[in-house]
């Protein structure tokens, strides 16, 4: 875990003048040097650790570079920061971090992605430590940096194990979910994310998160207000690892609230998740994607698919539907682009199956609006059967050289998107009517290529739609109906 800034370089460790060299025609011994206090030692002492560093000393903390000394100095000084901060009168406006102090705990947030020093760090109690010092902060760049330690020590599992233990700093951590700084924020999510994605701790963060009703509705806050692009990634992937590991813990947060609750205070999960994809769609594919991949898991539930209709269903259908017919899998992109795009196009085709074979359908996932999707859904059949067939091709390839065939996991991922984008594809073609596939064909969108694309890729699951589609196309346009006839299969007696 990186931090995401730092102070600024070290500072020179000498300081006043230079001397001038004694004469040679002196025949006194020279004046004895000026007489120093115990605190100027002490100043010089910690003037030459920060001049030295974390790399210096024969105390290494196990095999790196780090001292022991150094660490040890460090964290004292922190506690005597807090201190100060905690005695100073809060209306005189002090509270904030020094520059010396933020570039030495900086370090300490650097070195504790070296498993050594976390588990130096975890024997030093530090946890505890800086679990004092966020509690005691007045400085939110303090309280980040600190949160930043404990997340680049949770990515090893004794540290993780021992932060997940502390039941004070589990509590003061969900808590500060309600921070107003966007740095700790992400800091806190990613220390979050760290630990309930370590199978040893994820059910004791999972119990906290769920006695602590506060959680959802601060995630719903970020989701649905932050304009830092990587603050909602994080809390996109801590939602999304959330929902993916406790199914019970999605169906209560995305049920409507209580009707004792506030309905003008309560945030809901669906459309503060929509608000967050929305902002993200143009600024961060990666972050939609995780997104839209959330959306997919509330629809494997029934409270999930429930909230998208009722609470979010027209902004999901217009966002994915606008994501597919106008940002992926266009007319100029090659075929291959279906090997970048297919980790988004399969969740998203998959939320807006959904949503159309829902009951009582609304209008604005009519099948006669669906035909701009229809159109892409077709071109994406075709792209699949190029790229499946340039998959065979190299497998064969590399089989007969010796070398290793395409990856089954690339395989298996076309896969499902095919079957995904088929589904999607029966379902809206088994309620088309002759208007509708007449401006198909008229727009271009469905011709012989494309038509017989879509017949093979439907067969055999979807039989019944290619009939309809052929009787159909018997009536608007009879030489393509001949066309596609020899690749329909024949209606039963």
């Amino acid at each position: 875990m990186e931090r995401s800034s730092e102070g600024g370089g070290d500072r020179d460790s000498d300081s006043g003048s230079a001397s001038t060299p004694p004469s040679p025609d002196m025949d006194r011994n020279p004046s004895p040097p000026p007489r120093t206090s115990l605190k100027e030692e002490e100043e010089e002492e910690e003037e030459r650790d920060r001049a030295e560093g974390p790399g210096a000393g024969g105390d290494a903390i196990g095999d790196t570079v780090y001292s022991k000394h150094w660490l040890f100095s460090t964290l004292s000084r922190l506690i005597e920061v807090v201190r100060e901060q905690d005695s100073a009168d809060p209306e005189a406006g002090g509270g904030e971090l020094g520059e010396k102090e933020e570039e030495e705990l900086c370090r300490v947030w650097d070195m504790a992605m070296d498993q050594d020093v976390a588990g130096f760090l975890q024997e030093f109690r530090a946890a505890e430590i800086l679990l004092g010092v966020i509690a005691k902060s007045r400085s939110a760049r303090l309280t980040e940096i600190c949160v930043g330690i404990l997340g680049n020590m949770a990515c090893f599992p004794e540290p993780c194990l021992s932060i997940s233990k502390n039941k004070d700093l589990g509590a003061v951590l969900l808590l500060l979910l309600e921070d107003s700084d966007p740095p700790t924020l992400l800091e806190t999510c990613r220390l979050l994310l760290t630990c309930v994605s370590q199978a040893s701790v994820a059910p004791c963060w999972l119990a906290r998160i769920r006695q602590q009703a506060s959680v959802c509705q601060s995630l719903c806050f970020i989701m649905s207000s932050s304009t830092s692009v990587e603050l909602l990634v994080k809390v996109g992937e801590l939602v999304h690892k959330l929902f993916d590991l406790d199914e019970d813990l999605m169906r209560e947060w995305v049920s409507l609230p209580a009707p004792s609750a506030e309905p003008q205070s309560a945030l809901l999960v669906a459309p503060c998740l929509l608000e967050a994809a929305k902002q993200l769609r143009s600024e961060s594919p990666e972050g939609l994607e995780v997104y839209v991949h959330t959306l997919q898991l509330l629809t494997t539930v029934e409270e999930g698919v429930q909230a998208l209709v009722e609470q979010a269903g027209e902004g999901v259908w217009s966002l994915l539907s606008g994501v597919v017919t106008s940002d992926l899998c266009q007319p100029d992109d090659p075929a291959l682009v279906l090997l970048e795009q297919r980790s988004l196009l399969t969740p998203a085709l998959a939320v807006l199956g959904v949503l159309f074979c829902c009951p009582d359908r609304p209008a604005y996932c009519s099948p006669h609006s669906t035909l701009p999707l229809v159109a892409s859904l077709l071109r994406l059949l075709q792209y699949l059967k190029e790229c499946q067939q340039k998959a065979t091709e190299s497998r064969e390839e590399g089989e007969g050289a010796g070398q290793p065939a395409v990856s089954q996991a690339e395989d298996q991922s076309l896969q499902f998107l095919s079957e995904t984008a088929t589904d999607f594809l029966s379902s809206i073609l088994s309620e088309l009517s002759q208007e509708s596939v007449l401006e198909l064909v008229r727009s271009g969108a469905l011709t012989e290529d494309s038509g017989v694309c879509a017949a093979q890729s439907l067969q055999p699951q979807h039989s019944a739609t290619v009939q309809h589609l052929s009787a159909l196309l018997s009536c608007v346009d009879p030489q393509l109906f001949a066309s596609l006839a020899p690749h329909c299969p024949r209606p039963r007696p």
